[in-house]
């Protein structure tokens, strides 16, 4: 078993705490983890992504090619689409529904939904008011990975442990409301 994942979004929206989640996931689950990170202009709204790649043997190269990846896990529509020559033929994509408007010709949203749509198996998710309802929209990229986990291949419990370990410095509040958000986001039906 392998499978590529491509983590996608705006610095700032917690695409490395997602991918510490699936990467303690996956060690804690038996099985050997390879994950690339390309950090955009954060601080200026710049893309960030991570490749990770997840196996039950040895896995020699980080970098996922094009064509490669199995899910592409968003927190913004638009970095969505920007990865979309790396998915699959019959790939999923899952999204946040709302975009994160950085730039002064961003697409209209429209334009955004049907492009998606109309190419692969895409999951929308509206994941800040999900996110809201747990207690902070703090929480929305957990809520995504929370949908994105169904196709990930391990057992929910391993990404509750993962969540607790990695949010424990911060107190059980946070910890509680990311497990709310997980939880809430695997729950979510498209």
């Amino acid at each position: 078993m392998q499978k590529n994942y491509i983590i996608a979004g705006v610095g700032g929206q917690g695409i490395l705490s997602m991918a510490a989640i699936i990467d303690v996931t996956a060690m804690n689950s038996g099985l050997y983890v390879k994950q690339a990170e390309v950090h955009g202009m954060s601080q200026r709204g710049g893309s960030v992504e991570a490749h990770l790649r997840i196996s039950d043997t040895e896995i020699f190269s980080d970098i996922i090619p094009l064509g490669e990846a199995d899910c592409i896990i968003a927190t913004e529509p638009m970095e969505a689409l920007r990865y979309i020559p790396f998915l699959k033929e019959h790939g999923t994509i899952i999204t946040a529904s709302k975009s994160l408007i950085n730039c002064a010709n961003y697409p209209d949203k429209e334009v955004l939904d049907k492009e998606l749509q109309s190419k692969i198996h895409c999951i929308t998710i509206d994941a800040d008011a999900i996110a809201l309802s747990c207690g902070s929209i703090k929480t929305s990229n957990i809520v995504i990975l929370g949908a994105a986990s169904n196709y990930l291949g391990i057992d929910e419990a391993q990404y509750i442990q993962a969540i607790k370990t990695l949010f424990a410095s911060k107190g059980t509040d946070i910890v509680n409301m990311n497990i709310c958000a997980f939880s809430k986001g695997r729950e979510y039906k498209n």
